[in-house]
């Protein structure tokens, strides 16, 4: 086998973002491109001698290539073993479980998360410590130096590997082990919850409809649904992992999840409905003509941890991404343990979990997970959901109305504006910057400004420090709009509006988010000049 030394040169355009290195598929494609990103990770992390790679991904076009090109590069940089999902296949929670399980120096995850696939979509490629997690910003910044001065990569001439059956095969010395990816992580998603409970309610006629929208959860649903629990085969619709997607939009919300949206709002809806993203991490819980916020799942399954056997021995604390609704935080004061806010990032609650001050987590961009990996998990939280239903014996619904009557109602919603020209978003974050001395004490109706920053974070356990994580107009009643241009996209920009008011009235905990926010959604655009500024009359997304 003749190991290969390619001159190469750098391109300016390899950072990473919080999820990895995400760009179109072309770009990818280009000669050197994805090769010059694996060196820059393989001479980051410097692993020793003999050590194991975890490697897959969503199955989103141009995986199977990108797995081939990784295996030989593996192979050439001196790993002994790489495992590799059945046929390129691995969600990035069943990665963490995987890494964490084996004990491997870490992996790489092939995926751009809720982002469109297809050869004119996205395509992503980030790395996971041995801790199962999302690299660290220590490491993601080694990377794109590296990424800046690279010269040459190494690889092996060497046959593809069949990737279509368990089992072993030899690159020169390396091994490389095509296994079963579901399994596993089924394995440990049985340890934490109660699948006779579950059985028994799906058993005694309890519908459910879960979507994994052709993305990667489709086998895992299967598996765990339908083979271990004892739904019918129709309870998972969309099961089938496509390049494309089905030329769909793999992100899990009112908007691209509209195929199950109509089926819980429909006539004869299922009592109960779900759906994942791209690579299985996001999750949105429905109810029979009932939407669950991302903010309020988090809340609510904290409360109701102690009915599930892998969290009857209590939470050590809970963190939320700062946009996330402060619902959770009123669940934690009532529990007595530390509610912690943190930048958008799995890898912030990596650093708390590692460090024991937390069980839960969750972001209001539809992730949630726990401490059983280092990422966020859409299967857990809907077996979790599940679990809490069997336990309870009541709707989706009835739960959480029970909820805000104990703890009140944080009011919420996200409002996204996807593609907008960079220069235009930009232009909106510098004027709310640019208004910071000025809006403090300023009344917008019933609303007075409290104060406005830029919010930072001391991490509690390495000390480091995030700035510049999303702009915050906080009001002397406790609600508050915050703004981001979010890192998840390939091309213009995003710009996130988050709403949030707190309403402890039990008689207005009905009302439509987007009825009870209408001042603030008003507020929101006259600060920023958005209409104005990026021609944008509505958002793209309203979750």
């Amino acid at each position: 086998m003749q190991t290969l030394t390619v001159a190469t040169t750098p391109f300016n355009d390899q950072k990473p973002g919080t999820s990895g290195l995400r760009k179109r598929v072309s770009t990818f494609q280009k000669p050197h491109y994805l090769e010059n990103f694996v060196q820059a990770i393989f001479d980051s992390i410097a692993a020793p001698g003999g050590s194991t790679l975890v490697l897959g991904g969503d199955g989103r076009h141009y995986n199977r290539e990108a797995i081939q090109v990784i295996l030989k590069m593996a192979a050439a940089n001196g790993f002994a073993r790489v495992m590799v999902g059945l046929d390129g296949i691995l969600s990035t929670p069943a990665a963490s479980c995987v890494i964490r399980k084996y004990k491997t120096y870490g992996g790489i995850i092939l995926s751009a998360s809720h982002n469109p696939g297809g050869p004119d979509g996205d395509f992503g490629i980030k790395y996971n410590g041995s801790n199962g997690g999302p690299a660290t910003e220590t490491v993601t910044g080694a990377i794109y130096a590296v990424s800046k001065s690279i010269a040459q990569y190494r690889s092996v001439n060497a046959p593809d590997v069949a990737l279509d059956k368990p089992g072993d095969h030899r690159i020169g010395s390396m091994t490389v082990t095509v296994f079963d990816p579901v399994a596993d992580y089924a394995d440990l998603m049985e340890s934490l919850f109660d699948f006779g409970a579950i059985r028994e309610l799906l058993g005694a006629g309890f519908r459910i409809k879960f979507d994994a929208m052709h993305a990667v959860t489709g086998p895992y649903a299967r598996e765990i649904f339908v083979n271990r629990l004892g739904a019918s085969a129709a309870s998972v619709m969309n099961a089938v992992p496509l390049p494309d997607f089905g030329n769909g939009h793999p992100d899990p919300n009112l908007t691209y999840a509209r195929e199950l949206v109509e089926t819980m709002y429909g006539d004869n809806a299922p009592d109960f409905g779900a759906a994942s993203d791209g690579d299985g991490d996001r999750n949105m819980i429905l109810g029979r003509h009932f939407f669950v916020n991302p903010s309020d799942s988090l809340a609510i399954i904290a409360a109701n941890a102690h009915l599930v056997p892998g969290y009857r021995s209590g939470l050590a604390g809970i963190a939320r991404s700062m946009p996330t609704s402060a619902a959770a935080d009123r669940v934690a004061e009532s529990l007595g343990i530390p509610c912690y806010e943190t930048p958008t990032g799995w890898k912030f609650f990596g650093n708390l979990m590692d460090a024991g001050k937390v069980t839960l987590c969750g972001e209001e961009s539809f992730g949630t997970g726990s401490d059983h990996v280092r990422e966020k998990d859409g299967l857990w939280a809907v077996l979790f959901w599940l679990n809490i239903v069997a336990a309870r014996k009541q709707s989706v619904e009835t739960i959480t109305l029970e909820h805000w009557t104990q703890f009140g109602r944080n009011v919420y919603s996200r409002h996204d504006y996807e593609g907008i020209p960079t220069d235009a978003a930009n232009g909106v974050m510098q004027l709310l910057h640019d208004s910071f001395k000025t809006l403090p004490g300023k009344e917008f109706g019933r609303y007075a400004v409290a104060f406005c920053d830029d919010f930072s974070y001391t991490d509690p356990v390495d000390g480091s420090v995030s700035t510049g994580q999303g702009v915050r107009i906080l009001f002397t009643d406790g609600s508050r709009i915050v703004f981001r241009l979010s890192g998840t996209g390939t091309e213009g920009a995003t710009l996130r509006i988050y709403l949030e008011a707190f309403e402890p009235d039990v008689s207005k905990h009905k009302l439509d988010a987007q009825t009870a926010l209408a001042e603030l959604i008003s507020i929101a655009l006259q600060v920023t000049e958005l209409r104005a500024r990026t021609g944008r009359e509505a958002p793209t997304v309203i979750t």
